[in-house]
Parts: C-alpha cells; structure tokens; sequence
C-alpha cells in the first residue's frame, strides 16, 4: 500500500452513531457525512473509504458500474450488514470489502430461542379469561420441552455457533450443515452431509445461510417433502432462501407444522399475502437482528478495521465476491 501523506477521506452513510470511533482518529482521517437513503449511494466523489447499508438504491443500482467509478471508487467498503446479496457485483469486486459478520449474532440467537420455546410452551397461546378459561386450559395437553429435541442448524456461521449454545444449554441436540469445511472442532454439534439429512432428522430447523446463487431457493418442494412431519422451520437469514408456495403447501398438508418467518420475499409481502393469516405462520418485520448492543459492535468492527487499514494490516470479515459471504 502506497505511504499514505494526506487524510483518508471517510464518506460515512451508515449513521452518527459511527461518529465517535471516528474522531478517535483525529487528523488521520476526513469524515463526509452521507445520507443513508440517499438515491444514488455510490456517489461518493474521491472517498478512499465507504461505511454503507443496505438500502432500496442498492438494491436497484445498475449492473454495471457507473462511468468513472473504477478510476476513483473506494479501496475499501465497510458493509453494515452481514450479507452482501443486496449490492451490486461491481461493488464487491476490485477493493476489499468487508461485513458486519457476527455483530447480530446474539439477539438473532435470542430471537430464535424464543421462537422455538414459543411453539413448545404455547404460553402466546394460553390466556384464560376466567374460571371457565382457566380450567379449559389446564385440560390442554401438557407443555412440550426442548430437552431431547433435535435443531437443525443450515449455516453453522456466527449465527449458528450463537443458536448452537443456547440450544445445547436446553438440553437439545444439534445438528448442522454447511457449505465449507469445519474449521474447527466443536463435539457439541454434530455435522450432516446435506441439507436433506438435516430436515429428516430435525424437530426445528434454522435456516443461517447467506443468499447466493447456490443456495437461492434451496428450501423447497423436494426438501420439504424430506422434512421430518411436524418440521418448525425458522428463517432468519433471507427470505430467497425459500420457495414460499412449496412452504404454504407443506404448511397445508401437515408435512411442515409450523414456520417462524423473519424474512420473506419481497419485504414487506403484499396486501393479502396468505403469509399474514396463515394459522401456522408467525410472521415478523425482519428484525431478529436488532437489539442493544449491535450498533457498538459495528462502531467498534468499523474501529479496527481502521486501524488495521491505516497500518496496512488486513482486515477483519472480508467478504469473498465469488462465494457471496
């Protein structure tokens, strides 16, 4: 990396809350304040370095790079999100860009707990209005537990490993699959060959993938005809991930008996969508991933990797383009 005698030059649109890591660097750096919903994201003059999110204008930018965009674009691109399926490939090729792998990962988990313990204990379910009510409901079966049962982990990245501990601390027993090789070795969560495996042998299965060409549609008509009958099925990763009228057909025959669904294609879904009244669907806005702490997490990710950029070390969670994560 060429010596660097000038302040890089920060465009920040992914918020204030990233302003103080960024004074921290003093005269090191130039901070440009960015809109987040601004139309045209990419728009960023000479900056040597992009925060940006998700956005609608990412979503619809051109597929190919606006003129003059590789003579002065970014070197590096700090993505707030952990997936990249919303940005165009241009942006994630010819500099390094790294995500915000893991910064969610807990209240996602915390999410995914509450779902599971949710649909064994039914406790949304159970609000007796009087005596009558009260007795009528203690007449219901008895609560279930997760001690015993098997959750399926498809994606075994930080959210996985985060769902993993939680799950264990229960009792259950989890299984997961992904994509690349085991990294390490973790004797409380058992591997499985395929996705196919993971479905026939789960009572909950959570879907933790990242959106990419290989896995777009992944869960569908032939896995879900796999699935073990009464499958919970959790998706808090990207609602491509799954064939949403294979799901409602499953859902309907009983061969799925229940989907917590955090995600959905498009979002939100249209007026009507039979996801919003369909008796064994809880549908939420996609916000599994919010909670106290991630804003710091970010605020702090984006802090090293500064650091690390200004002393031409590398960086942290840089994203693959041709994987897609």
């Amino acid at each position: 990396m060429a010596v660097i005698t000038r302040p890089l030059v920060v465009v920040n649109q992914i918020g204030a809350f990233v302003a103080p890591s960024l004074a921290e660097f003093g005269e090191r750096i130039e901070v440009v304040a960015g809109e987040r919903g601004c139309a045209a994201p990419w728009d960023v003059g000479y900056a040597d370095i992009l925060l940006t999110a998700p956005t609608p204008a990412w979503r619809g930018a051109p597929l190919h790079p606006p003129q003059g965009w590789q003579q002065r674009s970014p070197r590096w691109v700090q993505i707030a999100s952990a997936g990249v399926d919303g940005f165009p490939q241009w942006l994630l090729r010819g500099r390094t860009v790294t995500c915000g792998r893991g910064d969610a990962a807990v209240p996602i988990a915390e999410y995914v707990l509450t779902a599971i313990l949710l649909r064994a204990k039914r406790l949304d379910a159970i609000a007796p209005d009087g005596p009558d009510g009260w007795l009528q409901a203690k007449a219901t079966p008895p609560l279930g537990t997760l001690e015993g049962q098997t959750l399926g982990l498809a994606g075994y990245g930080a959210i996985g490993r985060a769902v993993a501990v939680r799950a264990r601390a229960f009792g259950m027993r989890v299984l997961a699959w992904r994509r690349g090789p085991w990294d390490h070795a973790d004797t409380d969560v058992q591997p499985v060959a395929t996705p196919e495996a993971l479905v026939e042998q789960s009572d909950h299965l959570v879907l933790a993938l990242p959106l990419t060409v290989q896995t777009a549609l992944c869960v569908n008509a032939a896995l879900l005809a796999r699935a073990r009958i009464g499958l919970h099925l959790i998706n808090v990763a990207r609602g491509g991930l799954i064939d949403q009228d294979a799901l409602l057909d499953a859902l309907d025959r009983g061969q799925v008996g229940f989907a917590t669904l955090d995600v959905t294609t498009p979002e939100p879904l249209p007026r009507g969508h039979p996801f919003y009244s369909h008796p064994a669907i809880r549908l939420t806005p996609h916000l599994s991933w919010t909670g106290p702490a991630v804003s710091q997490n970010l605020a702090r990710r984006i802090a090293e990797n500064l650091n690390r950029f200004l002393g031409d070390r590398p960086l942290l969670d840089v994203v693959d383009a041709d994987r897609g994560y």
